[in-house]
């Protein structure tokens, strides 16, 4: 019994730095696509659609930060609770970079047609990102509540 606690606390310790990685690739990739397909399209201004592709990799940061956090010294009486954290953080931090990197497409395709439209477009990603900023911060504090 102990060594399954010390196990799911591996997981969850890890899970963090794992999961937000998985969706920071996933809505880079989703950005990412969205820009090469608006680069054949447009004749300058390519630099803006590679930097609005990459903002879902801040989730990856969010969770290296989180997993540094994290009690590094595993016990069955604190394995449970970094095994939960861990996890939920990590599955916030997925679903948000992969939705943030649908919101990126979007604004990459709308301003490829009208330009204007640039810095209001990335209005749903810049909201997408509160949310895994209230993730991030509620992990933190969580973290500093857990057994050493």
């Amino acid at each position: 019994m102990e060594m399954t606690m010390l196990i799911l606390g591996w997981i969850g310790l890890y899970s963090p730095l794992a999961l937000g990685a998985i969706g920071s690739m996933i809505g880079c990739l989703r950005g990412g696509m969205a820009a090469c397909g608006a680069m054949l399209e447009v004749e300058r201004g390519y630099g803006r659609f590679v930097g609005v592709a990459a903002m879902p990799s801040s989730q990856t940061i969010y969770g290296i930060v989180v997993t540094m956090t994290l009690p590094a010294a595993l016990t069955p009486e604190n394995s449970p609770g970094i095994f939960v954290l861990g996890v939920m953080c990590g599955i916030a931090l997925t679903f948000s970079a992969t939705a943030q990197g649908a919101a990126c497409a979007s604004a990459i395709n709308a301003s490829k047609s009208k330009p204007e439209v640039f810095g209001v477009s990335l209005a749903p990603a810049a909201l997408i990102e509160g949310f895994a900023v209230f993730a991030f911060v509620f992990a933190l504090v969580l973290a500093g509540r857990l057994p050493q």
